[in-house]
């Protein structure tokens, strides 16, 4: 089989296979965008395969990501989460996420979704899909546009880029290539 990426890696395949570009469910829950969010913003800078390995760690160390607990950790909480090696021990991530999840928590009260700001900037569906990673943008108005509004709204580590990123991860981008076999399966 043709991957986009991932092949040779059991864990990598996996996350190519069932995860990436394939959407969300129709309502999905606000703490699996919040992890997808925080785990894209903990990637930047370092590799996709270094994230997956530690996952399992990032949801144990942020409580599942449920966006009430998060937004309630403390110096405590920042503390214990620069001492876990399980995850990624970088403190302007660590702040992020937890800023992440209290904006989230705000958006929540003020009657807003995450789900439908994402999904607000999904671009329209590629015409023909992608014949190399080169073709493939880093960054698009859509993700711009969402950076912009995530900002306003008070989160952080989301950039374009890793917004972007996001954007794939859950579906709402099918940048798998045109020889991928996942591509084929949705046809």
């Amino acid at each position: 089989m043709e991957r986009c990426f991932g092949t040779g890696d059991p864990l990598y395949e996996h996350y190519h296979d069932t995860e990436w570009g394939r959407p969300l469910p129709d309502d999905p829950e606000e703490s699996l965008l919040l992890e997808r969010l925080v785990l894209e913003g903990f990637q930047s800078g370092l590799n996709w395969i270094m994230i997956l390995r530690k996952r399992e760690a990032f949801r144990v160390a942020f409580a599942g990501f449920d966006p009430e607990t998060v937004a309630g950790f403390g110096e405590e909480d920042v503390a214990r989460l620069m001492a876990d090696s399980g995850i990624i021990r970088n403190e302007r991530k660590i702040r992020a996420a937890i800023a992440n999840a209290k904006a989230l928590v705000a958006l929540h009260v003020a009657g807003g979704r995450l789900a439908d700001i994402f999904t607000e900037h999904a671009p329209s569906p590629a015409l023909t899909p992608p014949e190399s990673r080169d073709e493939i943008p880093t960054r698009t108005p859509g993700s711009e546009a969402l950076s912009h509004r995530l900002k306003n709204l008070g989160f952080r580590f989301v950039g374009p880029v890793t917004l972007y990123s996001t954007m794939q991860a859950i579906g709402l981008v099918n940048d798998h290539l045109a020889s991928c076999w996942v591509r084929e399966t949705e046809a």
